[in-house]
């Protein structure tokens, strides 16, 4: 996988869960923060490498799919991790790298899920949560003065799947056509919420952009919400419940 600048990952210090415990496993450009019963490092650590090992591994036979922005023909032979990725990535009309980091954080939470009642893994903004409860979830928008002053309330049934993904053109080295300081989508899919949060954040080039963008991701189906977030101008679109932080 392409090797990015590190940014500092501020925004984990506010990661905390009655209950859980966080860990940090780091493997390369693969750095994940969790939160779970218990301190599941080595098991996280033989999974990152699993994955990985897969993914590069096709990108050696199509290097292509490393740096491509358009969706990926479909490949029944491509492991899982591929084949999800390609799946939400032609959904979204996107390349499938976007939607890697939510594709790796689903994969190694629903291998987690089994050993903890709940677990909340995070990859570089993109979260998979498995959950028997509520949960907020802060919405950061690097420098907007509606950074970490907004939540995203998570109204859970019993033991349940959710993606939460954030693009932004603003904060990171992920590639973004827009200017959004945060486009944040929610899908049971979070493989799919990545890419739509990537594609959503290259339709808001400036604030006036924020309602076509939210019409156009509500065309999607499979996604239950998102935020797009603009310097001091905030869109919503689906079950979202907004709460001030």
């Amino acid at each position: 996988m392409a090797k990015s600048r590190y940014q500092s990952r501020t925004y984990r210090t506010r990661m905390q869960r009655a209950g859980l415990v966080g860990f940090r496993v780091v493997v390369q450009e693969t750095d994940l923060m969790i939160l779970a019963q218990h301190d599941l490092s080595g098991e996280v650590r033989r999974l990152i490498i699993q994955e990985r090992q897969q993914l590069e591994t096709y990108i050696e036979q199509f290097p292509e799919f490393l740096t491509t922005l358009t969706p990926w023909p479909p490949d029944p032979y491509a492991p899982p991790l591929v084949r999800e990725m390609i799946q939400a990535a032609a959904t979204a009309g996107v390349g499938p790298m976007a939607a890697v980091a939510g594709a790796i954080a689903a994969r190694v939470g629903q291998a987690l899920a089994p050993l903890t009642e709940e677990v909340i893994v995070e990859n570089g903004g993109d979260i998979f949560m498995h959950l028997k409860r509520p949960a907020t979830v802060s919405l950061y928008a690097g420098r907007s003065p509606l950074s970490h002053k907004v939540g995203l309330r998570i109204q859970t049934e019993d033991h349940k799947i959710l993606g939460v993904c954030t693009s932004s053109g603003t904060v990171g080295p992920s590639l973004s056509f827009g200017r959004a300081d945060a486009a944040c989508v929610v899908a049971a899919d979070t493989a799919l919420a990545d890419a739509c949060a990537t594609a959503l954040g290259n339709r808001v080039s400036e604030a006036s952009a924020i309602n076509s963008a939210l019409e156009w991701i509500g065309t999607i189906p499979g996604l239950e919400g998102a935020v797009v977030v603009v310097g001091e101008h905030l869109g919503a679109w689906g079950q979202i419940e907004l709460v001030p932080l």
